[in-house]
């Protein structure tokens, strides 16, 4: 069974949607809107009323004309001269019109009323009118006109050939001279040209038919001057296809966050101009591409007459985190361990005596430059250890490590004590409400001191159990392994008492400890799985990047299928390389996560947008009561992505007011040529953190002069970018007043001219310094000494209390009561 909507039936039959609404009402047929749909059954109810119902359906529009237009290609070979042949495309065009046979009969039976009363009606002509009229509702000629034109048409095309077209356009043309009653109505009933209730129109020829009656031409004497009659071309009658709608359309418009005019005027279905024209009323000046709120384009929405729907943006993430969350039976898993402490106190060499590995040995300066997750395998049960590097410029690293952490190691040197990082750590383990367990390192060291360490952390709350406090404090030795088991045991104990539990059923969840881009396998994501377990092949969702995991590696490169809880692997196979700390999560449907992917990107470039939107604003006040700014700008490329956070990061600080440091992109990855161009275009300065540029950066980078630096160490890095800014700033001068002379006589000298005859009052007058002249303690001249002299001979410098004669060089008009005031200019050392 076939259905259709009202709006359809009403194209088809062409009348007004509301009209037919009515009808159908009037035939008892039950719709409420253009949308719904109406069966057979309903069309032909509708149909008998109609019929039953004279003058119901007059007002319906339907066409008294069709056009067909008709276009074929062939080609023909002729002999040219020489005796080669030819090929002459040839195109023919057909065009016909269909009359409506009722229209042509309403016209003949005006013309014979017209004929009869002139005395000429022929009995004949009117019989042929009447027998040819028939009663036809104008639905079954609407249905006539459609089926029977198509299907004509088609077989037409089918039977005829190019060759054959081309002959009867030649013969159409001949024979149009000649009168041909049999294509109107005549004696012979149906006309030749006739398709259904339509008939094919040559008004033309009609007009010379009617012509000869009238004037009485005699068959067989022709005119010489008769000219052709050629057949004019059919032609449509025009019909006005706009219908006014009878009542205002009201639409629901989505509104999301954040939107535009254009979009709120292409979902309102008006003109942008209009949307303007309405915010310009509420008070609002905005261009047609400016970002407007959500509460804004609800208002608009509102004043423009539509309803307005809220949209919850955030409604896939809702839906992700009811959906994908499974609840399953939870078993006991291995506790999760941070590793902090100050740098260089032994944190990474403990976790390497641990391992019965050697990570420190590949860390460029014996600090480690990245976070480091490992699975140690223990008699008593297995442990997750994060390692983080110490150094101030990786506090953002620490605390992550802190939020995924269920213990934290604190590692202090017996022989160095608490440090401004033993602190920070300490508050990032506060922060993530995780116990603490302190390992005092280096006792085997000629100084430690264990007892002042103590002493030092109970000032921070943290108390030993000895001391009546709850954190467990062990004596250890990186390098002779001393206290590692007892170590080992107070953590294990620890992670007892918490009983850490998870469930290993459902979907995977899990933590991105670290990313980076590897040259031969692409983004490498360290994943630390909390719950599910994690297989390859799932589709792993982390922030805005989305993919199939392809391996699954531990962190000694074995290849695993599956990991549980509480284990640390390297994922292959995501789409890019995603944000350290951002959440992992495993998605059934592989469409929903790219949807979710995009959706989170697009709120990131809005946020984006804001925020540059903001700091340029910001930049031009800023800039406008500081005056000229100088800006280093620099590209960064790092190994991994927590290296370029935080080393851009430690170098936004040492911005100052005068110079600052603008990163103008940081990523991670080799450096190619796209990172030289853009530093060409933004004139920067690229820093390769463990990176090198590749061998068409490096001819770039040569040929163009880009400036280029290689870091293994990230204080390095800092230190040199701080010269870097230094070196850009003006520098600066201080002025310190050396000396002040009071003028008390004036002497002639046919050298030197006059001669101020003074005496030293402060300090001490230099000779090679510069000098201002001092009248009413205002500045009246700046120049040099040209001379210094006690009595007749020439020193170098006068002390306070002591006469002295002056000459001042280019300048005469010294008078008695002046002061002459000695200075030194003292460069200022820039500290940033």
């Amino acid at each position: 069974m076939s259905y259709v909507t009202v709006r359809q039936l009403a194209d088809v039959v062409g009348t007004p949607v509301g009209r037919l609404l009515e009808q159908l009402r009037e035939a008892g047929i039950g719709v409420n809107g253009e949308d719904e749909t109406i069966t057979e059954e309903q069309k032909l109810q509708l149909l008998q009323y109609l019929r039953h119902s004279p003058g119901a359906n007059a007002d319906i529009a339907m066409p008294k004309k069709i056009t067909l237009k008709r276009r074929s290609h062939s080609e023909i070979q002729v002999n040219a001269s020489g005796g080669r042949s030819k090929v002459i495309s040839v195109e023919v065009r057909k065009k016909r019109t269909y009359i409506k046979r009722s229209v042509i009969l309403e016209q003949e039976q005006k013309r014979l009323e017209e004929s009869k009363a002139r005395g000429y009606q022929e009995e004949e002509d009117k019989q042929v009118i009447q027998e040819q009229i028939q009663p036809h509702t104008q639905q079954e000629q609407t249905r006539q006109f459609i089926t029977e034109t198509v299907e004509e048409e088609l077989k037409h095309q089918a039977e005829e050939g190019l060759k054959h077209q081309a002959e009867e356009e030649k013969k159409s043309k001949l024979s149009s001279e000649e009168d041909k009653p049999d294509r109107f109505i005549g004696r012979k009933g149906k006309p030749r040209h006739a398709v259904g209730d339509w008939e094919f129109n040559d008004k033309e020829q009609q007009e010379s038919k009617s012509s000869r009656k009238e004037l009485h031409i005699a068959p067989g004497k022709p005119s010489s001057k008769r000219k052709k009659l050629r057949p004019k071309k059919p032609m449509l009658i025009p019909k006005h296809g706009f219908e006014r709608p009878i009542a205002p359309i009201v639409r629901e418009v989505s509104v999301p966050r954040t939107t535009t005019a254009a979009e709120l005027a292409q979902k309102m279905s008006v003109k942008a101009a209009e949307v303007i024209k309405t915010l310009m009323n509420l008070g609002i000046m905005a261009t047609i591409n400016q970002s407007l709120d959500q509460d804004t384009a609800i208002i608009i929405v509102e004043e423009m007459g539509h309803k307005p729907k809220r949209l919850q943006e955030n409604l896939l993430e809702l839906e992700l985190a009811q959906s994908e969350q499974k609840e399953g039976k939870e078993i006991s898993r291995a506790a999760v361990v941070t590793v902090m402490g100050h740098v260089d106190h032994g944190k990474t060499s403990l976790l390497d005596y641990i391992r019965r590995a050697k990570v420190a040995a590949g860390e460029a300066g014996g600090i480690t430059q990245h976070i480091g997750a490992y699975k140690v395998r223990s008699g008593r049960g297995e442990t997750t250890f994060i390692d983080t590097p110490g150094h101030e410029a990786f506090t953002a690293m620490r605390a992550r490590g802190a939020k995924v952490t269920d213990i934290v190691v604190l590692v202090v040197a017996a022989d160095d004590g608490v440090m401004p990082q033993t602190i920070e750590a300490i508050q990032h383990a506060r922060a993530a409400g995780a116990p603490i367990v302190v390992a005092i390192n280096k006792i085997d060291r000629p100084n430690a001191d264990p007892d002042r360490v103590k002493q030092e952390l109970a000032n921070h709350e943290v108390i030993t159990e000895e001391w009546g406090g709850d954190t467990q404090f062990v004596s250890v030795s990186a390098k002779t392994g001393e206290g590692i088991d007892s170590l080992i045991e107070a953590i294990l104990l620890q992670a007892e008492i918490m009983e850490l539990r998870a469930s290993p059923e459902g979907s995977a969840r899990g933590v991105v400890i670290e990313s980076r881009l590897d040259k031969g396998r692409g983004p490498v994501a360290t994943v630390l799985v909390q719950s599910g377990t994690l297989r390859k092949g799932d589709i792993l969702l982390s922030g805005i990047e989305t993919g199939r995991v392809r391996a699954m590696l531990t962190e000694s490169g074995y290849e695993i299928v599956e990991a549980g809880p509480s284990t640390p692997v390297e994922i292959i196979g995501l789409s890019g390389a995603p944000n350290a700390g951002d959440e992992a999560i495993v998605i059934s449907d592989e469409r929903k996560a790219r949807e979710i992917a995009e959706f989170r990107q697009a709120k990131e470039r809005e946020a984006k947008l804001v925020r540059q939107q903001s700091a340029k604003l910001e930049n031009m006040f800023s800039e406008m009561g500081e005056g000229e700014v100088r800006v280093l700008n620099l590209i960064i490329k790092t190994d991994v992505q927590g290296s370029a956070e935080a080393l851009s990061d430690a170098l936004a600080k040492i911005s100052t007011n005068k110079a600052k440091v603008k990163v103008v992109a940081s990523g991670v990855g080799g450096i190619n040529e796209t990172d030289v161009n853009l530093a060409v275009a933004s004139n920067a300065i690229i820093i390769g953190f463990n990176v090198r540029a590749d061998a068409t950066a490096r001819r770039s980078i040569t040929e163009k002069g880009i400036d280029l630096h290689y870091y293994g160490v990230i204080y390095d890095a800092i230190d040199e970018v701080k010269r870097a800014l230094t070196g850009m700033l003006d520098p600066e001068y201080r002025e310190n007043i050396i000396g002040l002379a009071r003028v008390d006589d004036i002497f002639r000298s046919p050298k030197f001219g006059a001669i101020a005859g003074c005496l030293v009052i402060e300090g001490t007058i230099r000779r090679n310094s510069p000098i201002r002249v001092l009248r009413d303690n205002i500045v009246i001249f700046e120049g040099q000494l040209e001379s210094l002299r006690r009595f007749k001979e020439d020193v170098q410098e006068v002390r306070s209390g002591t006469e002295c004669g002056i000459g001042v060089k280019d300048y005469k008009d010294i008078k008695v009561g002046d002061q002459i005031e000695v200075y030194e200019r003292v460069k200022i050392e820039i500290v940033l």
